[in-house]
């Protein structure tokens, strides 16, 4: 089970990638819009180069994150098939696309795909040659989005899904929006000191060196734990380092009821004994698309309440931050038994972690 696991969590990376609107949901923030030109040709995660001949009508997206993209940038209306489901309810209207996933709810069916007829189709960078090659054996155009490890990733994913799907006016709307909060949060943190953050996956696994997870961790004002262990990509720690690096918050995704860490670490370390736990979105958190910078600011309030408040001043408050307001950090109880490997597996899930289904 171990081996499954350390699988998955690798996967995880590579697949990270990835309310509606004209020109995407954030509304006055762009200056000049760009218009998209057809046909356009760009090359994808895999080095193959793609052209779409026309705008797209159909588009199939094989991800959560892939599909919180085409949210953001206003192509919603555009989607016939995504995963429908709890890694993607949080979008308004993600029930109204056809389900793409099997029976399971996880993996993605390839003959499902083919029967939408999309004219494109977004596949996640980890979906195996032969599996793609079935779709465009089929006729389908599909574009393999590339992995991402840092917040620029996710904008220059956006700005590419924008090219291709005819929404260059959304992405760049949404990639302004989003460096406009990024700025305004590098800023509130700026020469505050850097709390330790461990990012508690479950079964002992945590965000390592070189990971989307640190880079939103470093864009909050905190300092990655599982880096400066020494932790490589997506791996375990075992809680003597925890306790030896004494984290001063320890967060975790809400795919847990309660933080996936051992009693002992919660008596032992300063984020325990000062109740400095948080529970985040793991769709915001775990899934790299524009809605990260929701986590982001999230995260940043939580570690530095009085600078994030002083940076925000009078500024309004973001219309669709849903359930992701600054968390309460609480008093975590024993050790919650009965998540484990099955619990961790599900936040891997949330960051848009489904595979082609074999026909």
């Amino acid at each position: 089970m171990r081996n499954v696991f350390s699988v998955a969590v690798a996967l995880l990376v590579l697949t990270s990638t990835l309310g509606m609107g004209a020109v995407g949901t954030h509304g006055g923030v762009a200056a000049a819009q760009p218009a998209c030109e057809f046909p356009v040709s760009v090359t994808d995660a895999t080095g193959k180069e793609i052209t779409v001949e026309e705008e797209p009508e159909r588009i199939v997206a094989m991800q959560p994150s892939d599909a919180q993209i085409l949210w953001e940038i206003g192509a919603r209306e555009k989607v016939v098939g995504m995963p429908v489901g709890q890694y993607t309810d949080y979008l308004e209207g993600h029930d109204e696309p056809a389900d793409i996933t099997a029976d399971d709810g996880i993996t993605v069916s390839t003959e499902r795909v083919i029967d939408l007829e999309p004219d494109l189709v977004l596949a996640s960078a980890v979906a195996e040659e032969e599996q793609v090659q079935q779709l465009r054996e089929a006729g389908l155009t599909v574009y393999q989005v590339g992995s991402a490890t840092s917040i620029e990733d996710v904008t220059e994913n956006t700005e590419t899904v924008g090219r291709l799907t005819g929404e260059c006016a959304g992405a760049a709307e949404t990639v302004d929006w989003m460096n406009e909060e990024l700025a305004t949060t590098e800023t509130a943190v700026e020469g505050e000191d850097s709390p330790t953050v461990l990012y508690a996956m479950g079964d002992g696994f945590t965000a390592g060196q070189g990971t989307f997870i640190e880079d939103v961790i470093r864009t909050a004002g905190g300092e990655n734990l599982g880096s400066s262990a020494g932790v490589e990509f997506y791996g375990q720690i075992n809680e003597e380092v925890v306790i030896a690096e004494d984290p001063d918050w320890i967060v975790y995704p809400d795919t847990f009821e309660e933080p996936p860490v051992s009693e002992q670490v919660i008596e032992s370390t300063t984020a325990g004994q000062e109740g400095q736990i948080v529970q985040v979105d793991a769709d915001r958190l775990n899934q790299p698309g524009p809605q990260v910078i929701y986590a982001i600011q999230n995260l940043a309030e939580t570690f530095h309440p009085d600078a994030y408040a002083a940076a925000q001043g009078d500024a309004p408050a973001q219309e669709d931050e849903g359930d992701d307001q600054p968390a309460d950090a609480t008093d975590a109880g024993e050790d919650q038994p009965g998540f484990g490997i099955v619990a961790a597996l599900a936040a891997i899930v949330a960051a848009g972690l489904l595979f082609f289904r074999r026909r």
